[in-house]
């Protein structure tokens, strides 16, 4: 019994996969609650599998690239949970989890997924649609939308970003606009079953937290 849940972007999304399907999956928009909302949401999603914790095998979180907050959120809930129950805990990319959305519902060729990183600025990534899925081109960066290359902004794109800066991601919008528990534990699950290795479950920030320490005073002289 795989558990799969993201919290890198607006949704907090949680999903039951087990034998080549999702059992359950329950995903909820709201930007500024990820920690009221992911432990009320793990907690109904196993009771709509009938499940109960102890049944779980493995737990799957997307590490991001996503805001500070939200994120580690979902990594850190993932992680005390795999070392409550004695499982493993894996992480997997939520950017790679949006791309498996846009190629399981049609993808062109290629495509670009961009997801709000605040500050003006996308998290994102481009994609090629083939035979085994997306297969992502190069690592997840963030910049300013007005920054990318011409041709980058011009790919039909899936994730907030077009959403967000129409007028610099001029092509066209691919549909989904977060991460689905149910895809990430789709790809998960596939890559397990591969023998392929999943990401350490460590947050993908990208750039330093909002907040930042303050450096020590330099005590006044005399």
């Amino acid at each position: 019994m795989l558990l799969a849940l993201d919290t890198a972007t607006s949704a907090v999304t949680v999903a039951v996969r087990a034998d080549g399907r999702t059992l359950a999956e329950r995903s909820e928009i709201d930007v500024r609650r990820h920690t009221e909302t992911l432990a009320p949401a793990v907690r109904d999603v196993l009771a709509d599998a009938g499940l109960r914790p102890a049944d779980l095998t493995t737990v799957v979180v997307g590490v991001g690239p996503g805001p500070f907050t939200g994120l580690r959120v979902g990594v850190v809930t993932a992680r005390t949970m795999g070392l409550a129950l004695g499982i493993p805990v894996h992480g997997v990319c939520s950017l790679d989890a949006i791309a498996r959305q846009v190629v399981a519902t049609g993808a062109p060729e290629r495509f670009l997924v961009a997801t709000d990183a605040r500050r003006k600025e996308v998290y994102w990534a481009t994609y090629r649609a083939g035979a085994h899925g997306a297969q992502r081109d190069g690592e997840p960066q963030v910049v300013r939308p007005g920054e990318l290359p011409d041709d980058v902004r011009a790919l039909p794109s899936a994730g907030r970003g077009h959403d967000l800066y129409p007028d610099l991601l001029t092509g066209d919008p691919l549909g989904p606009l977060d991460v689905s528990a149910g895809a990430l534990a789709e790809l998960a699950e596939a890559e397990l079953a591969a023998g392929r290795s999943l990401l350490v479950p460590e947050p993908l920030y990208l750039r330093r937290p909002d907040a930042q320490p303050q450096a020590p005073r330099t005590p006044a002289g005399p």
